[in-house]
């Protein structure tokens, strides 16, 4: 038996143990965390990367802004800390990623088995949108062997990539260094292509594109309906980020109220905290030679005079509630922003047609009795916080006036309505996903969903069904810990001081050197590896719950086996009775019964020193490794709705049969 968080499982089936790979296991596209984590640690840097790249092809990307539900779910962190995966990410990227000029690891770092293996040359597909899904797609689709255009509103691909990261926390230069190696794998790129005002859907299909994929996000931010709020001086957060990173910032005054508690309204105070001035200022090869330095004189000149701004955060929960993450909150305070917690905006008060300040109220409780958002306010304690810019940051919205009767695809409440399996809309040809179809996620939810969109959108043209399947094998555990591993605490990577990242708009982190990163990752407790036991070879000696640092194994009877329904279950199927029968045991019965060995995993060390010390050899450590890939299989998808154009393409490759070789017989 293991016990995991007060669950019990019978140790057994492979789902068990890949869950027991936590990081990996959150992981929207199951990138394997643990293997790159440990490779860093061990020096094989090259093989650290093409474990990050292999199910992400935005992993240099990642490796600096994902929202990492890998380290929420680290198992380390049950001990102290996290591990610094998503900085380790990065360590491995900035040294074999396509920033550093040559696609060929990024191209080769691709897992092949994670797309569908009948390859061919075929038909157009349209994908519309630049941002993380649509290019995700795009890449998927191309390697596939389909003629893929991305069509792209904005003059620059990258959507909220470009549009909505600050420069100082994501440099633009890497993100089309990312984007160029994925566009190097023979997708056509069109700029400045607006849907709705430069073509259709329905243009699209008369140009012979045979599917349609929608990444078009949720461009718009969303404002709260208070008096004053078309004064002159404020903007929704969207449009002050998307000018702040083309370069051509809009005008704020010196005190400046951002309204919201997220991420985005950290991204929004930290950028507007920022000079101004400095955006678009460059040096240029001959203010170089001639030793001068134009940005460096703005520098100056802007420090000077964003001497006296003033940056407010406004929100309605409690520091202990917010939503933004810790390090955000931490940062922005060092970077003088100025936090009110517990404040709803009632008004914004104007003078002459102009902001001059946000009349609030105490927020008493963000969510009722039963945890859903519904604020309440004591409406007797008032402030009014003087300010001339306020932008609101609560949220985005979606623009689907591009949507037009005869597309046949439907929308509810602003996003477009997909199937939740295959992301296909309600027209058989067109697919989409991302942030249009289920509202704001972080970018590796929209990678995820877009690899799943893509193998819908190939089984929709072939006529076949595709699905993924896990291959795992055990092997002898064999590994070395770092001496002291255990008392390593989590540093943080290096960052500017404070005075001078709030005065600069240089990127704010930097990577990890290599003996920082090296002894960062081998924090990583090495969850792949597990303590297996042989029952019939276990003395009940109990020198394991002896020698345990953690105190996680224990001798106990069947009693406390009995406690939950997975361990009633279990017993009864031990003792050949029904679940029902054990009623009738008291504790001291149940114990009589006989006991068990039982092992709490979620804060297991995998120190070996149970193994070490069993007599009987009952205690081994083995290595659990598992991949994910996609097979293929004839026949069509029931999950699909088929239209026209996937008949006539069935059609002309003989009813959809795969022309290479069957994969059916690796099902497992």
């Amino acid at each position: 038996m293991a016990q995991t968080g007060g669950h019990f499982d019978v140790i057994g089936g492979a789902g068990y143990w890949m869950e027991m790979v936590k990081c990996q296991d959150a992981c929207p596209v199951h990138t394997d965390a643990c293997g790159y984590v440990n490779a860093i640690a061990e020096g094989r840097d090259e093989d650290a990367y093409r474990m990050a790249r292999a199910t992400n092809p935005f992993a240099s990307i990642c490796g600096r802004v994902c929202g990492a539900p890998c380290e929420a779910n680290c198992r380390r962190g049950s001990l102290d800390s996290p591990v610094s995966i998503r900085a380790l990410k990065r360590f491995a990227t900035d040294r074999f990623g396509p920033e550093n000029g040559d696609f060929k690891s990024y191209r080769e770092g691709c897992n092949q088995q994670m797309l569908p293996q009948n390859r061919g040359d075929y038909e157009p597909v349209a994908v519309v949108g630049a941002g993380v899904a649509g290019l995700t797609v795009a890449h998927d689709l191309a390697q596939v062997g389909y003629k893929v255009t991305v069509f792209e509103a904005y003059s620059a691909p990258g959507g909220m990539l470009t549009a909505g990261v600050p420069v100082f926390r994501l440099p633009r230069d890497l993100v089309m260094a990312e984007i160029n190696a994925i566009l190097s794998l023979g997708i056509e790129l069109k700029c400045n292509q607006r849907l709705g005002r430069d073509f259709t859907i329905e243009s699209l299909r008369a140009q012979g594109f045979k599917a349609v994929f929608l990444g078009v996000g949720l461009p718009k931010g969303r404002k709260l309906d208070l008096p004053g709020a078309n004064l002159s001086g404020v903007y929704d957060g969207m449009d002050f980020l998307r000018a702040f990173n083309e370069g051509n910032p809009l005008p704020v005054g010196k005190r400046i109220i951002v309204i919201g508690g997220g991420n985005v309204a950290y991204d929004v105070a930290r950028s507007a905290v920022r000079p101004l001035e400095l955006l678009g200022h460059t040096d240029t090869m001959a203010d170089i030679e001639r030793g001068e330095s134009v940005a460096y004189d703005v520098a100056r000149s802007a420090m000077r005079m964003s001497g006296d701004k003033e940056v407010h955060v406004v929100c309605l929960e409690k520091r202990s509630e917010m939503p933004a993450d810790e390090i955000e909150v931490t940062e922005g305070a060092e970077e003088g922003l100025v936090l009110h917690n517990s404040r709803g905006p009632r008004e914004i008060v104007g003078r002459d047609g102009k902001v001059a300040g946000l009349r609030t109220v105490e927020c008493s409780a963000v969510f009722d009795a039963n945890g859903r958002f519904n604020p309440s306010f004591n409406e007797a304690n008032v402030e009014e916080i003087p300010a001339d810019t306020i932008i609101f940051s609560i949220g985005q919205s979606s623009d689907l006036s591009f949507l037009q009767p005869g597309d046949g695809v439907e929308s509810n409440r602003g996003l477009i309505k997909v199937d939740p399996e295959t992301y296909q809309t309600s027209a058989p040809d067109v697919f989409a996903c991302g942030d249009i179809a289920h509202g704001p996620r972080l970018f590796i939810n929209a990678i995820r969903s877009a690899q799943i969109a893509a193998r819908s959108m190939h089984d929709f043209l072939r006529g076949t069904r595709s699905e993924e399947t896990v291959r795992s094998s055990w092997s002898p555990a064999v590994y070395t810990m770092r001496e002291g591993w255990d008392q390593l605490r989590r540093h943080h990577p290096p960052v500017v001081d404070a005075a001078e990242r709030a005065s600069s708009l240089q990127v704010i982190e930097d990577t990890y050197p290599a003996d920082v990163a090296r002894a960062q990752a081998s924090r990583c407790l090495r969850c792949n590896v597990n303590t297996v036991f042989d029952t019939a070879m276990c003395l009940a000696c109990t020198g394991c719950v002896d020698i345990c640092p953690e105190n996680l194994i224990r001798l106990t009877g069947m009693a406390e086996v009995c406690r939950t329904s997975e361990g009633r279950d279990w017993v009864a199927s031990m003792l050949a009775v029904a679940p029902a029968d054990l009623d009738k045991y008291d504790k001291a019965q149940l114990d009589s019964l006989g006991g068990v060995m039982m092992k709490d995993e979620t804060t297991c060390i995998r120190c070996g020193l149970c193994a070490a010390r069993c007599p009987s050899h009952a205690i081994t450590m083995q290595r659990f490794d598992f991949h994910r890939m996609c097979v293929t299989f004839p026949g069509l998808n029931p999950k699909l709705k088929h239209g026209s154009n996937a008949l006539e393409v069935r059609s002309e490759e003989g009813n959809g049969q795969v022309k290479q070789k069957s994969h059916a017989q690796e099902r497992p």
